[in-house]
């Protein structure tokens, strides 16, 4: 009978990846008890145990993009109990109502502004660039911003809601660049704060809000980066509270990630400590939520261009650690090595996609132009 080490080891030669090998996609495994923790836990137990030391890479990227191009989940005998978990969770409770949607705020986007001044560009864009002539990420980011308001058409002195603001990259852009005043609503306390430092003198208004609350009209409607922490039971309202804040001769721009398939939870280990109760939407969740309310005028994938930013995220994450390393711990640093290289892999396998979908108003009777 084969030992679970030998059926790990078969399931990796699959995918080119050798247990102990010296490869630098190669995994070096430091603990024998590894092999049932993984069998038992899933991929919550596979993140874990490497935070804690269990087994070691020098490639990441390249040792996930393997797996994901392989399917290797597909291969090994895992009990994922932890997707069984979220499973159910998400059947019987909205992940993401307005209580649970803060969850995403304490864990993951008030950690410390000082992380993602470290690993960021100057503007503290935290979602995809956009690649095509750029030849470093500040290039990339401003590339991606000035695409997007060119996609909106956007124009002096506009009235922009920008969903998920962050740390307000896009609002300082659109402001100065474009002369758009902007509202942008966050639930996150420390983006609000760093948002109305860097916009001071500006027309651009950052609140503490939920996208629920906002009761005003605006030309122009956008999120980047935010339909991530909607949940699949509230695609529907999203479009209707859009449809409602936009005027009707208005755009509204959805920069997202995207899945292959309907997804009602996501990955345990990044649910637990990277995105708790968020989830990626599929082409067919999306195109239905917004039924009746919006046309469709075009939809722009550039999921690629994912895994060159996550890179430079990763690069400027380990160039600058020794500068913010005393506010965290080694488990800390594996984690986000972790979570930065497996999601880098995921676009690289062309497992995750990056989408922009431009929609108008039923009322709105302008041919629209595509941009690239």
């Amino acid at each position: 009978m084969r030992s679970l080490e030998q059926i790990f080891r078969e399931a990796f030669a699959g995918t080119d990846v050798t247990v102990n090998g010296d490869r630098p996609w190669d995994i070096q495994v430091h603990n024998q008890k590894f092999y049932e923790r993984v069998v038992s836990g899933g991929s919550l137990a596979f993140g874990e145990s490497y935070m804690e030391g269990w087994w070691d890479c020098k490639a990441l990227d390249q040792f996930f993009f393997k797996v994901f191009h392989h399917r290797l989940h597909k291969k090994l005998p895992v009990f994922n109990l932890g997707f069984l978990f979220l499973a159910v969770a998400a059947k019987f409770k909205n992940l993401q109502s307005k209580s649970l949607a803060k969850q995403v705020a304490f864990k993951h986007y008030d950690i410390a502004n000082t992380l993602f001044e470290n690993m960021l560009d100057s503007r503290m864009v935290y979602s995809c660039g956009y690649w095509e002539k750029a030849n470093n990420l500040e290039e990339a980011q401003e590339a991606k911003l000035d695409l997007i308001c060119r996609k909106l058409k956007l124009e002096k002195g506009m009235n922009v809601l920008e969903i998920g603001c962050g740390w307000g990259g896009f609002a300082k852009y659109a402001a100065e660049k474009y002369g758009a005043f902007v509202t942008g609503i966050t639930i996150s306390e420390q983006q609000v704060n760093y948002s109305r430092k860097i916009t001071e003198g500006l027309p651009v208004e950052i609140r503490l809000q939920d996208y629920r609350d906002v009761d005003r009209k605006f030309d122009r409607v956008v999120s980047i980066g935010m339909m991530e922490h909607v949940g699949y039971r509230n695609y529907r309202q999203y479009m209707e509270v859009t449809a409602e804040c936009l005027n009707d001769d208005g755009l509204s721009l959805i920069h997202t990630i995207g899945g292959g398939h309907d997804s009602k939870t996501t990955d345990p280990w990044i649910d637990k400590y990277i995105f708790p109760n968020g989830v990626i939407p599929s082409a067919s969740q999306l195109s239905k939520s917004w039924q009746g309310l919006f046309v469709l005028e075009d939809w722009h994938n550039f999921g690629p261009y994912y895994d060159p930013t996550l890179m430079a995220w990763l690069k400027n994450f380990e160039e600058g650690w020794d500068s913010i390393k005393a506010d965290y711990d080694q488990t800390f640093y594996r984690m986000w090595r972790y979570y930065l290289s497996a999601s880098a892999a995921t676009f690289r396998a062309r497992y995750n996609q990056l989408w922009h979908i431009v929609l108008t108003k039923r009322q709105n009777f302008n041919i629209y132009q595509s941009i690239r």
